[in-house]
């Protein structure tokens, strides 16, 4: 009786190798045979998986930008009790990547990121990502009394502001705690404006 595979968790259990080469060698550095080997499967399970590389890493993205979103929406959902303000600092933190457990999300994130300035199917991906963090960010932002175009206009700059300071994080311009400062500095001016 032929074994029966899980395409899924195939794919998944890919997307995690083509992460890890990213994490180690940068995006230029995965190549199939690598992904194959680093999965565990052959060359052909990859190519049945993925029937392009352009599309292994374009599933590869949106999996790591699930990570993400999925723990951001895990901190609004695990703490009900906890105020709208402390809520969207935990949720920017995410986002940010600046922990040392979360250092190879960031340098693979901001592959992807550097990739997408000249791949349109990654750029699209990209935007996903963002689209559906700008909503979860504007929402928040706005429970804690700022008006609908203004909460829009921090989650956006909210995002912006933790792409940077991982970029910086990542090439030792500003340390973990330095970032987590400035972050928590934008923070309490925005609660202290949205108080006025």
């Amino acid at each position: 009786m032929p074994k029966q595979v899980d395409h899924e968790e195939r794919r998944r259990r890919i997307a995690e190798a083509v992460c890890a080469l990213i994490d180690a060698q940068g995006l230029e550095g995965v190549t199939l045979r690598d992904v194959a080997v680093r999965a565990e499967v052959s060359v052909g399970a990859v190519q049945r998986c993925f029937r392009t590389k352009e599309g292994m890493l374009q599933f590869a993205l949106g999996h790591i930008g699930e990570r993400v979103t999925e723990r951001a929406h895990g901190r609004v959902l695990g703490s009900p009790a906890q105020s709208a303000a402390s809520t969207v600092g935990h949720v920017v933190g995410e986002v940010a990547l600046l922990g040392d457990e979360r250092r190879a999300e960031a340098r693979i994130w901001l592959a992807f990121l550097a990739a997408a300035a000249v791949n349109p199917a990654l750029a699209a991906g990209l935007r996903n990502s963002y689209t559906g963090l700008e909503g979860l960010l504007a929402r928040l932002v706005e429970e804690t009394g700022v008006d609908a175009e203004g909460a829009r206009r921090e989650a956006r700059t909210l995002l912006a502001l933790a792409d940077g300071l991982t970029g910086h994080m990542l090439v030792g311009h500003r340390t973990a705690a330095e970032a987590e400062e400035l972050l928590h500095a934008h923070l309490a001016g925005l609660w202290a404006r949205a108080g006025e």
